[in-house]
């Protein structure tokens, strides 16, 4: 085997119009790859005629292709953590169920992750076939967002297009909407210069309905708070809840320090001044923030301790043989940027 074995995965809802042709370009694309792979297809729920196909598929095209059909829509991210949980391969790979990303792109995504010693390698649609207003305003918004508050230099999080190193990827476990966020939450395992990018293909869609919109911009931002919280203070939250506390106690104890001065030195009336009610909410929200810290500090040990997680892992090499394996074309290689995740800090 010149190159590890790799599985892709694919959540779909309500794509029935999709499914056949999707079945036919993942045969196209992967039929030459030099090592095992399979196809894991997620049906998320959907309410058409998309389960029936792909049954149907699976049976045509064989043993390589299979179908997990979740009990009701549980959302995009829990789907695409169905397959990750299933994948048993080295390398893992993520696409949309849409056509909007091109599977003819994928062998070419393992090589440079490989080649480039990469743990994630996030597809780029440099040149996005989507409405401005509903698909690449919000992206863009979105992706500056994350940019600013993770740290994680990417121009395309939201991508799905990505592969992966599956033992490092199966070190995170994907909740609510966060797979627009995979990146940062793989920078919570492994260092930024190990999650790259490149540039991918991207296509108008031709059958369906888009599942996303500019809503989309602000459920972005709630989560991102929960990002940030994770990314910097997972195992030591009192330093979070406890900043915040002395921040707020420090100005009102400043603002009750005023107040004690006029009122003892300039026999000033305090009483009846708003300033007063507002010190003391400050001093009394300070000490509640000072609390919280603690007791999440309490929980995270509890946590840590009784669930055996430890504070490192161990990286494991990929076993594969580079030089033999067939090369991909001039052309996909010189559209394909070489774009680490720090180059575009």
């Amino acid at each position: 085997m010149l190159l590890p074995s790799l599985t892709v995965v694919i959540p779909v809802y309500n794509e029935e119009d999709n499914v056949k042709p999707l079945f036919e370009a993942l045969q196209s694309a992967l039929e030459n790859y030099a090592g095992d792979w399979f196809v894991i297809i997620v049906n998320d729920g959907s309410r058409d005629g998309t389960s029936a196909r792909l049954n149907a598929c699976v049976d045509e095209y064989g043993e390589r292709f299979q179908h997990i059909e979740l009990q009701r829509n549980f959302g995009q991210t829990a789907a695409m953590q169905a397959g990750i949980d299933a994948a048993q391969t080295e390398l893992i790979a993520t696409m949309d169920g849409d056509l909007q990303n091109d599977p003819a792109d994928i062998p070419r995504l393992v090589r440079e992750l490989l080649e480039r010693d990469l743990d994630l390698l996030q597809g780029w649609r440099k040149h996005r076939q989507d409405a401005m207003v509903s698909r690449k305003l919000p992206s863009r918004i979105a992706n500056k967002l994350i940019q600013r508050v993770s740290g994680v230099k990417l121009d395309d999080y939201g991508c799905s297009l990505k592969v992966y190193r599956a033992d490092v990827v199966k070190q995170i476990r994907l909740y609510g909407e966060m797979h627009r966020f995979i990146p940062v939450w793989m920078a919570t395992v492994c260092p930024p210069h190990r999650i790259g990018q490149t540039d991918v293909n991207h296509r108008a869609r031709m059958a369906g309905e888009s599942k996303y919109g500019i809503s989309r911009t602000f459920r972005v931002v709630i989560d991102l708070v929960t990002v940030f919280f994770f990314l910097k203070f997972r195992a030591r939250p009192g330093h979070f809840f406890g900043s915040i506390g002395l921040w707020v106690g420090m100005i009102g104890g400043a603002l009750m320090s005023y107040l004690v001065f006029i009122k003892l030195f300039l026999g000033a009336d305090i009483g009846d001044r708003p300033l007063l009610l507002f010190a003391s909410i400050m001093i009394i929200a300070s000490l509640q923030f000072l609390t919280t810290g603690v007791l999440s500090e309490i929980l995270s040990r509890i946590f840590f301790q009784t669930t055996n997680v430890r504070s490192y892992k161990v990286r494991k090499p990929l076993v594969c043989d580079l030089s033999d394996a067939p090369k991909e074309t001039e052309k996909a290689q010189d559209s394909a940027p070489q774009t680490n995740a720090t180059d575009n800090a």
